[in-house]
């Protein structure tokens, strides 16, 4: 925010210029575009796009500090639906100041101040699609490079079973003629051992 100017403060006092300024902010926003001064104008661009971010953010604790300054209510409410929506994309710049002209009266410098409602230009968009384009098409790139080593993969995980199960399969039917051999040995050692003891 710029630092405030020194000496008179648009004709008034700084509680006076305070109010000034959140009640042409209450006006901006209801009416999205007022004719006021250029000195006003240029002091209210900043307070106004203060209050936009603030808006954008949508928080209760925004919503109470905004309403704090502009006391009513159904313009805070369109500020913080309309207004904020119509501006997400906007990084700033949420006001436009014209000059249109001195006043006949007094000949002062006039300015027709407005909200920036209209999308990003298209350009911006352009590029912004682009860049999601992007990096989606990276993503299916990346997806489709580790499909093939998570097929790999489980194609290896399944071949280590059935090895493991081939594995303990000819194990067990080794230790069965093992230990019908060793069984048929008992055998023949016991009549040999019963001869001996006969002699």
């Amino acid at each position: 925010m710029p630092t405030p100017t020194k000496g008179p403060r648009l004709g008034g006092g700084p509680a006076h210029e305070r109010l000034m300024l959140a009640n042409l902010a209450a006006a901006l926003f209801e009416h999205k575009r007022i004719t006021t001064t250029v000195t006003k104008a240029k002091r209210l661009k900043p307070y106004a796009e203060r209050l936009v971010t603030f808006a954008k953010r949508g928080d209760l604790a925004s919503r109470r500090r905004v309403l704090g300054l502009i006391s009513n209510k159904g313009v805070v409410h369109e500020l913080f639906t309309d207004i904020a929506q119509a501006v997400e994309n906007r990084d700033g710049g949420y006001t436009r100041i014209t000059k249109i002209g001195n006043r006949k009266g007094d000949n002062a410098p006039m300015a027709v101040i407005e909200l920036v409602l209209e999308p990003v230009s298209a350009k911006q968009a352009v590029v912004a699609e682009a860049t999601t384009a992007a990096k989606r098409d990276a993503d299916k790139k990346e997806a489709a490079a580790a499909a093939p080593v998570a097929e790999e993969e489980a194609a290896e995980t399944e071949a280590a079973p059935e090895a493991e199960a081939a594995e303990t399969e000819a194990a067990a039917t080794e230790e069965v003629p093992a230990a019908e051999e060793a069984a048929s040995e008992e055998a023949a050692e016991k009549p040999a051992a019963e001869e001996k003891d006969a002699k």
